[in-house]
């Protein structure tokens, strides 16, 4: 097992903390993996084996614990005959039904410790959710980081290391999932299997749990979006593309269904930020995927489109780094992310090339134009040595995804 260290140190922060740990973040991102790590480190720290009770709900073996009192009786005889304390570590947890009764239960019965993970954004912002309020810690998992690629490719594939250069151009067409180390970097078996779990995701995550009947309609609003990464755009273009196509749905469902899909962790809204009347917009969000690799399987890679797919892992690498990220708006200028983190800001403008000064112009001005000592950066995937001009940093978008940072 390839540890995950920009999660795992934050999860040993509260082993033994009276917290639940809960792990969100897309089916098949590694949440799973996480917990087993999880595990192997306290077996490692002298607990013993008979003390962790894990359990995964997506296996059939586990199948009759998906009501929250028959989940309850089993953890409660099982802990009737330890000593000491108990770890109780519950992949998939949605699948149980008032979970939240059960948690809030075994913190109020038992000497216990607890980690759960969810494939649902809504996990925690349900009135049951009310039970452990307070008392639990959200680690937000996200698909393998470029470094984290690198590394499961140089484990996976030990006698043939590549460029850092050579493995961004896979990660660029492949995505993060981790499984995808699995298939020798073999394009067709990689889409295949990427398909697969999109399908998988949408039925499970989207479908089943949000009662949505027309199915060809929701894969075409999809679709629609996964041909859009970073653009502008709103429900009502959705609702005015699906008019075009002969197709009539609401502004309403089709935010509902944009919702759906957020919740399940398949995309993610950002909001425009005017910085001059520093207030959020309402209007034009832009969507990025949290996987790249499911838009290449459904639509084809296509090199052409290369600004957007480098926005999308630009954003969520500020993600993975902790930062509330927007779209800045400044005047009729647009930048393309503000990172906020605490106290602390900073605004990056992602290009594919700067091949002339006229591009050069275009994304620098709009960074020149804000009044503030914040650090400004233009990416890119120039083969140049990092430059300034006027205090804004050009980057190499690869250095700037494999640069060291503090990641508490």
């Amino acid at each position: 097992m390839i540890k995950r260290d920009l999660y795992l140190n934050k999860i040993k922060n509260f082993i033994d903390k009276p917290v639940v740990k809960v792990i969100t973040g897309m089916r098949r991102s590694g949440k799973s993996m996480i917990l087993k790590l999880i595990s192997q480190e306290l077996l490692e720290k002298g607990i013993s084996s008979q003390n962790i009770i894990y359990i995964n709900f997506e296996s059939l073996m586990f199948s009759e614990l998906t009501e929250f009192k028959i989940l309850y009786k089993y953890i409660i005889e099982k802990s009737q005959t330890l000593i000491g304390k108990v770890y109780i570590l519950l992949d998939e947890i949605q699948e149980v039904e008032y979970w939240e009764k059960a948690i809030n239960s075994f913190m109020v019965d038992l000497d216990c410790d607890i980690y759960i993970t969810g494939s649902n954004a809504n996990l925690l912002s349900s009135e049951l959710a009310t039970y452990i309020a307070g008392r639990y810690i959200e680690i937000k998992v996200y698909p393998l980081s470029f470094k984290e690629y690198i590394d499961f490719a140089k484990v996976q594939n030990p006698k043939k290391i590549l460029t850092n250069e050579e493995y961004f151009e896979q990660y660029l067409q492949f995505g993060g999932l981790p499984g995808i180390h699995n298939f020798n970097y073999n394009k067709s078996n990689v889409y295949q299997y990427l398909s697969d779990i999109y399908s998988s995701i949408l039925l499970k995550d989207v479908v089943t749990r949000n009662n949505i009947r027309d199915v060809e309609l929701l894969e075409r609003i999809i679709l629609y979006i996964f041909d859009n990464i970073g653009n502008t755009f709103s429900a009502k273009n959705v609702s005015d593309f699906l008019k075009s196509q002969g197709r009539k749905l609401s502004r309403e469902t089709v935010y509902n269904y944009l919702k759906a899909l957020e919740n399940a962790y398949i995309l993610s809204t950002v909001q425009r930020y005017d910085i001059k009347g520093k207030a959020l917009l309402e209007t034009m969000e832009k969507f990025y995927l949290t996987d790249l690799g499911f838009r290449h399987a459904k639509l084809g890679y296509r090199p052409n489109d290369i600004a957007g797919y480098l926005e999308n892992i630009v954003y969520l690498e500020l993600l993975r780094r902790k930062y509330t990220v927007n779209i800045g708006k400044l005047n009729t200028k647009e930048i393309d992310f503000i990172g906020t983190l605490e106290n602390q800001k900073l605004y990056i403008q992602v290009t594919y090339l700067l091949a002339s000064s006229e591009t050069t112009e275009r994304e620098f001005s709009p960074l020149k134009k804000i009044e503030d000592n914040y650090p400004k950066y233009v990416l890119s995937m120039d083969n140049l040595d990092e430059y300034n001009i006027d205090g804004i940093i050009r980057k190499k978008i690869i250095d700037f995804l494999l640069e060291e940072y503090i990641s508490e």
